[in-house]
């Protein structure tokens, strides 16, 4: 089986340890997208981070790789290794400059969302009054789709998350959503949002943390139904997982990061008294069971468990 994690949610810091990359290695990922960066940070700090673990995990070749291309996941997979990618949560990273984008390919990103939370430059987000997509915001897309950049529309608005899926020729992604018909916080998406992926050819990727499943504590039964809402909403072939699994980062205190900025994070929206609890990559094994209790075929498992995404990736990265 080919298992794919479409979002890490640790702090992007160039002094994170990456060998908690193991958690997911040992779980038996062949791929993982690692976030260098989000809204939140400024723009300096994901160019320095994607530089740093870009180099790390190039010193750590007999374990990891970085992947560019479909081949280079492929290869790593027959050799054992793990393959990453890393993603951009928010546009905000590109400094208002779309050569940016560029750039950030050469590094190594093969996925950015728009607006993390917030408007920005590019768009509006899931806490803000969202705008919509920006002139900015449609050249982004035109030039993600020129790269093999994905789309992602994760931590967006409604209107935003419509048109840059209405604007992509590239399948549209959610890295890490789950339906707010299940759970009604807005970080979460509904249904049209869910269908209009699917529509485009993408994948919605189903997190593991409290925060969008609902309950105190995640598990792998609430993850599952989440899984099979989406199945149902969007059809197998556009489900996926991006678990956010989030370990420790040195001197990285993220609860006072949270509280510091709550215009990303407004405590009247959900997050107020809410400590985060992560599903860890050692579940995707008991996820694939609980499917296959539930009576779902193992094509359909394995296409959410990885295979989904990695088409999505053949269709978008080329």
């Amino acid at each position: 089986m080919f298992v794919w994690d479409a979002h890490s949610g640790f702090m992007p810091d160039p002094a994170a340890d990456l060998d908690n990359l193991r958690s997911w290695r040992d779980a038996g990922v062949d791929f993982l997208s690692v976030n260098v960066g989000f809204d939140a940070l400024p723009w300096r700090n994901a160019v320095a981070t994607a530089r740093a673990f870009r180099d790390w995990i190039c010193a750590h070749g007999e374990e990891y790789a970085v992947a560019e291309t479909i081949a280079e996941v492929e290869r790593a997979k027959a050799g054992g290794k793990m393959a990453v990618a890393f993603d951009l949560e928010g546009m905000n990273a590109l400094d208002g400059r779309l050569e940016m984008l560029e750039e950030y390919h050469r590094l190594g990103v093969r996925q950015i969302l728009f607006a993390y939370n917030r408007n920005n430059a590019a768009g509006g987000g899931c806490h803000d009054d969202d705008p919509g997509l920006t002139p900015f915001g449609r050249d982004a897309i035109d030039e993600m789709n020129r790269l093999g950049i994905v789309v992602d529309v994760s931590h967006c608005g409604f209107r935003t998350s419509l048109e840059a899926i209405e604007r992509s020729h590239k399948p549209v992604i959610f890295s890490h959503s789950n339906p707010r018909a299940l759970y009604d916080h807005e970080r979460n998406v509904r249904d049209e949002q869910i269908a209009a992926c699917a529509a485009s050819g993408g994948v919605i990727g189903a997190a593991g943390i409290n925060i969008m499943l609902g309950g105190d504590e995640p598990s792998v039964e609430l993850l599952a139904e989440h899984v099979e809402y989406l199945i149902d909403r969007a059809g197998p072939e556009h489900v996926g997982i991006g678990l956010d699994y989030s370990f420790p980062v040195e001197n990285a205190d993220v609860s006072a990061f949270v509280s510091d900025h709550p215009e990303f994070w407004p405590p009247e929206r959900g997050y107020a008294n809410v400590e985060a609890r992560f599903l860890a990559p050692s579940v995707l094994p008991q996820l694939a069971s609980e499917l296959q209790r539930r009576g779902h075929p193992e094509t359909v498992v394995r296409g959410v468990l990885g295979e989904n995404f990695l088409r999505v990736a053949r269709e978008a990265w080329a």
